[in-house]
């Protein structure tokens, strides 16, 4: 069983990574820097609402790590790292408070958890605490985009539900 449990999380991973890499193909929806549709999120966020809290941050760091590496971009493995572990704490919170038909408010929290989470870094290395004037649009988006990847990850854990019982 143990080993069905983590081929299952391998494979989540690798969709993940496909819905990362294919959402790369798409052009940003405005032009702010930061700003994407998070398609790559809708796994972590059914991992952790249908597998638990360990097995998503597993699967979140991988996605984090092994896209860095897919796109030759390591500069962006601590802005995806600072907003992905600030989005995944916060919907971890949420996990036990929410009802099934809730999940979408946790991808919401997350979406904005994340894009403040990449401002900080930014602003950290960057030293500039005029980043945060993106602030508000971040939210914005990260609260549209959210609701989204989040009803698309509540359909799946529905889906998920109706076929492991």
């Amino acid at each position: 069983m143990k080993l069905k449990h983590w081929m299952q999380l391998s494979m989540l991973t690798a969709v993940s990574l496909v819905l990362f890499v294919l959402e790369s193909q798409i052009p940003p929806p405005i032009p702010v820097p930061g700003v994407r549709l998070g398609l790559g999120n809708i796994i972590v966020v059914v991992v952790l609402f249908f597998y638990g809290r360990r097995q998503a941050l597993a699967v979140l760091l991988a996605k984090i790590f092994l896209s860095s590496i897919l796109t030759g971009n390591l500069s962006a493995l601590a802005y995806a790292a600072a907003g992905g572990l600030l989005s995944w704490s916060g919907m971890s919170l949420l996990r036990g408070l929410l009802k099934s038909g809730q999940l979408w408010v946790a991808s919401v929290l997350g979406a904005m958890l994340h894009n403040l989470g990449q401002l900080l870094m930014a602003a950290r290395i960057a030293a500039t605490p005029g980043l945060f004037a993106y602030l508000p649009i971040l939210l914005l988006c990260g609260m549209i985009s959210g609701f989204f990847t989040g009803v698309a990850a509540q359909a799946l854990v529905k889906r998920l539900c109706r076929t492991s019982t």
